[in-house]
């Protein structure tokens, strides 16, 4: 149900933003092509659940908020494919942004799907304007400086790296930004809901990192070893792989002791779990995996 909620909302937004027969086709193919088909969609799906949670009393501003979200994190994956970054070829199974349609248009292509999740979250100001701009500035202090997804780059500039600063900038930013957009859609408070979107998106960099050490790039849709390669932090490094599973248990456990008390309080508890599921490594190849090393 959400998938389709997702779907029919993110469609809109796209057919709108490619423009008509005077919008340079180029551009509009890859903004298509970079947000389409969609990955798992965690964030807008975390999103649309804690809104739910919370009484969805603005459904409509609910799927604003998430098409938004999820516009960020697909600019974000356009930009860190660049190869001023990660140089890759592959991403969800596919060429990258900028080897299917030229580093420049891969630049143009982020730029512009940032400024359209601020189009969609100001159009939908007219359902209502106080919680609308609420959105906007979550969604604005968790892409930039100092606590959005662009710090968490930055710090991979740093010649010494804070591993829980750096997690909570370059992968928890986003999902705070998930959980907060949803309550504050619902009309509910934020700030109640920044520790579970912290420990999910700690939760799902610690699971990336195991990732990124562990499995190949045909199981994963994109390059691996890309931590490594470049120098970066990563829990694995400093943990060793038992230590970092040990952790990522440990955080999960502590997202569902962190939820808010809602309607939707045990819904979510379930959702937690299920993702826990999905990212704790379990599956034999992993274990096999781990236990080389």
């Amino acid at each position: 149900m959400l998938n389709e909620r997702l779907d029919r909302a993110t469609s809109s937004v796209l057919l709108r933003a490619m423009g008509g027969v005077d919008a340079p086709k180029k551009l509009a193919k890859a903004l298509e092509y970079a947000v389409t088909p969609g990955g798992a969609r965690i964030r807008p799906t975390i999103l649309l659940s804690v809104a739910m949670a919370c009484g969805d009393d603005r459904p409509a501003l609910a799927d604003a908020a998430a098409v938004a979200l999820e516009l960020i994190h697909c600019a974000s994956l356009v930009h860190d494919d660049l190869p001023c970054f990660d140089d890759a070829d592959h991403r969800r199974g596919k060429a990258t942004v900028h080897r299917a349609y030229s580093e420049p248009l891969a630049v143009l292509t982020g730029d512009s799907l940032i400024v359209l999740a601020f189009d969609v979250l100001a159009e939908a100001a007219g359902k209502d304007a106080d919680r609308a701009l609420q959105m906007i500035r979550v969604l604005a202090r968790r892409t930039g400086m100092p606590e959005g997804i662009c710090a968490g780059q930055g710090w991979e500039s740093e010649a010494q790296v804070n591993l829980s600063a750096y997690h909570r900038a370059k992968t928890g930013a986003l999902f705070i930004a998930a959980t907060q957009m949803g309550a504050l859609a619902a009309g509910q408070e934020a700030e109640p809901w920044e520790e579970l979107g912290a420990r999910i998106g700690e939760a799902f960099q610690v699971a990336d990192d195991l990732r990124d050490s562990l499995y190949d790039a045909e199981t994963l849709g994109k390059p691996v070893g890309q931590d490594a390669a470049h120098g970066r932090p990563n829990a694995v490094t400093a943990l060793g792989v038992q230590g970092a599973i040990r952790r990522l248990k440990d955080i999960l456990g502590g997202a569902i002791a962190s939820i808010p008390s809602c309607q939707g309080e045990a819904m979510l508890a379930d959702m937690v779990r299920r993702y826990a599921e999905r990212m704790t490594p379990v599956a034999p190849t992993l274990r096999q995996a781990a236990a080389r090393h």
